[in-house]
């Protein structure tokens, strides 16, 4: 085994070593806004490894072995290599925006109420606890008069920075849900490819005086019920959508209101709402984002978000610093030995 360097790794050594083995088994965001729930560099809780490989695991699949990962790395670049979870037992390391998942679990590209679109990013994996509430969800969802779901992104098999598109979505907690039903037949791996989405807006929300309310020969009653059912589960943190979207399921909610705390308004997020779920009971070592401030969202701070102020930039403002790529240095350290693991 490499030299490990620190107490947190010695001790993931250890626990790796034949002897244990054999005693027991962000949101997309603006440039200039900096990742939410950052978490500390210093070791994570760390997963034991398990005897076999679990469910939905496939060691054919388990194509790219590292053998050694240089802290100045860029994390993207080794996370996206990887094809297979880590053979661990399930464990989310560090925050939604700097950290990893050991112990991955996959999506079905299809089941009883969802359907996973783009599945060649090989981004349909989670901890157990985001694929029983997606499941959850889907079983829900002809209910409330949704055929079913769209799910998107969720974290690559062993979470980690993403090559493109996320500065969250790291330990396995997140989902991106279209708002756009599944149709009622099983479309083909190439349609999935191409399927396009549907945003719920007027028009661009970056134009000066813009109105950023939803068009509602799009959207309905129908997408704020499921969001509604998605925001009420115990297990979610916060739902990030579009102020537009925000501003529509004010207007919705004409009983219980509390569920509306977890709806965060966020740029982006106007033809999918991005699903966060706390860390699980258990997982020492996840850090949880602050919680959202009481009350429901809908005053001041939502007026904020549907002014020129966070979309239009002032004149003569410099463009947003382009932030360099995350390195492995900045994660959990417990993430090298989940990278490493076979």
């Amino acid at each position: 085994m490499q030299k490990i360097v620190g107490r947190g790794m010695l001790l993931l050594a250890f626990c790796l070593s034949p002897i244990a083995v054999s005693a027991a088994p962000l949101p997309e965001a603006k440039p200039d806004v900096a990742a939410v729930s950052a978490a500390s560099a210093a070791p994570a809780a760390l997963p034991r490894p398990a005897p076999e490989p679990r469910e939905g695991w496939s060691a054919k699949k388990g194509s790219v072995v590292l053998r050694n990962v240089s802290r100045n790395a860029v994390a993207k670049d080794l996370f996206g290599k990887m094809d297979a979870p880590a053979p661990m037992r399930p464990l989310p390391i560090g925050s939604y925006a700097k950290g990893c998942l050991a112990g991955g679990k996959a999506l079905a590209p299809d089941g009883p109420g969802w359907q996973v679109i783009r599945l060649s990013r090989n981004r349909n994996w989670g901890h157990p606890v985001l694929i029983d509430y997606l499941e959850d969800l889907a079983g829900d969802a002809p209910k409330l008069g949704w055929n079913g779901l769209m799910v998107g992104d969720m974290a690559q098999p062993r979470g980690g920075p993403m090559t493109s598109g996320h500065s969250s979505h790291q330990i396995g907690l997140d989902a991106d849900i279209w708002l756009k039903e599944m149709p009622s037949r099983r479309l083909s791996v190439q349609e999935r490819e191409n399927v396009t989405p549907i945003s719920m807006l007027k028009m661009n929300s970056e134009l000066k005086g813009a109105d950023r309310g939803v068009d509602y020969a799009k959207w309905t009653d129908d997408h704020a019920r499921l969001i509604r059912r998605a925001a009420q589960d115990r297990r979610v943190a916060r739902i990030f959508v579009h102020p537009g979207i925000k501003q529509a399921l004010c207007k919705f909610e004409t009983g219980n209101r509390a569920w509306l705390r977890k709806i965060r308004p966020w740029w982006g997020h106007h033809y999918h709402f991005h699903v966060r779920l706390s860390c699980p009971p258990g997982s020492a070592g996840c850090k949880d984002q602050k919680a959202p401030p009481p009350g429901d969202g809908c005053g001041s701070a939502l007026a904020w978000w549907l002014s020129d102020e966070p979309w239009v930039p002032k004149k003569g403002a410099p463009p947003p610093k382009k932030k360099p790529p995350m390195r492995m240095a900045a994660l959990p350290n417990a993430c090298t030995q989940v990278l490493l693991a076979e």
